[in-house]
């Protein structure tokens, strides 16, 4: 198993959740509104007068199989809106209960 966490622009939120759905992906935690700046491109996300975009955050956890499937399609998503923000990590999963 292996997490993938989502972080993005909001004008992407029903996008992702249809990724996650073509790609058989069922489980998954929303974090709703958050705030952020990329690493290297793109505009803050703090929800203020000065920048008033927001960001959201997934979290999912999927079957191995599954992993590069899914950052394709987030790839391709980032890659048609380059400015709104876009960015995948991906962590094993060593114990669930």
């Amino acid at each position: 198993m292996q997490a993938i966490f989502i972080a993005f622009d909001q004008a992407h939120y029903e996008k992702i959740l249809d990724v996650l759905e073509k790609s058989s992906c069922r489980g998954f935690t929303s974090f709703g509104e958050t705030h952020g700046k990329g690493s290297k491109t793109g505009n803050p996300h703090f929800g203020s007068h000065a920048w008033p975009s927001l960001g959201g955050a997934i979290l999912t956890i999927v079957e191995d199989e599954k992993v590069d499937t899914v950052l394709e399609k987030l790839k391709k998503l980032d890659e048609n809106k380059p400015l709104l923000g876009l960015r995948a990590f991906v962590w094993e999963i060593s114990r669930t209960i």
